[in-house]
């Protein structure tokens, strides 16, 4: 049988490669430079599927999906929870006296912020924490550490000089699954699904006010709502909700109906069912 192929961001050893591997082990991995790149992979068919990190519960959202996802034709087909535990890595027999600068992804560096702070290190920005590490490995610069997973400590012969280096010890990322084939799962009665959607509201009084409360009236639980200035426009804002529900469920339809009422553009982002990880924190 064929493997399935699955794009990523960065490089072997970063925390979306990890994701890839534990939900679709054994399959190919094809890394990208950036979310744009991973994503359209898998819209001009060169990938199956993509794992792209969307949220994370100590710095909140990453923007770059809600402002890409808008612009392609995929769908979420599965939710991942993973507990990030970064690392600070540096080069081998290193120590934190000649260290200066710290290098990551910027969602890295936000999620260290303290620590970054209390050793006086300056935040340099790239564009992987795994990509970090492979450059530190290269450069072999002992005024330079990097944040990333143990696994890219391995892979590229670095130190690690704390193998808890996050500013909280509860940091877990949100991680989606795209595909280009919108696929809805049939409705059973023991699971528990989620539905997103990508609707922008017309413009009139209170139509925001009037699509929430089609929600509440039909006691349909948001997970999650995001606002954003749709791509070139001021005057008009794009809405990203995860609904607790499965379009087969009465109180869903309805809810659907009101919401396609009020809404210049609508689009069901994905039908999946809920992570067991929810189960955990509820």
């Amino acid at each position: 049988m064929k493997k399935k192929v699955i794009s990523y961001q960065g490089v072997p050893g970063a925390y979306s490669h990890l994701v890839a591997t534990k939900i679709f082990p054994n399959e190919s991995y094809v890394e990208s430079d950036t979310f744009h790149d991973t994503m359209k992979l898998v819209e001009n068919g060169l990938a199956d599927y993509a794992v792209i990190p969307v949220e994370n519960s100590t710095v909140g959202r990453v923007e770059d999906f809600y402002r890409i996802i808008p612009q392609m034709n995929l769908y979420i087909t599965q939710e991942h929870f993973e507990p990030i535990r970064h690392s600070l890595l540096s080069v081998k027999g290193n120590t934190f006296n000649n260290i200066k600068k710290v290098a990551s992804h910027p969602q890295a560096l936000a999620q260290c912020k303290q620590k970054i702070e209390a050793l006086g290190l300056t935040g340099i920005i790239q564009f992987n924490t795994a990509g970090a590490a492979k450059l530190l490995a290269k450069s072999n610069d002992m005024s330079n550490a990097v944040i990333a997973s143990s696994l890219a400590a391995k892979l590229y012969n670095l130190d690690i000089l704390d193998d808890n280096f996050s500013d909280r010890s509860e940091n877990v990322t949100r991680f989606v699954i795209l595909s280009k084939e919108k696929n809805v799962p049939q409705k059973e009665e023991e699971k528990s699904y989620i539905t997103s959607v990508l609707f922008t509201v017309k413009n009139i009084p209170a139509a925001l006010f009037k699509v929430l409360s089609g929600f509440a009236t039909n006691g349909v639980n948001l997970l999650k709502i995001e606002s954003y200035s749709k791509v070139g426009s001021m005057y008009s804002s794009q809405f990203y909700i995860d609904l607790s529900g499965h379009p087969e469920e009465e109180k869903i339809k309805h809810s659907m109906e009101e919401l396609k009422f009020f809404s210049q553009e609508l689009t069901t982002l994905g039908v999946y069912e809920k992570s067991a990880y929810r189960r955990l924190i509820t």
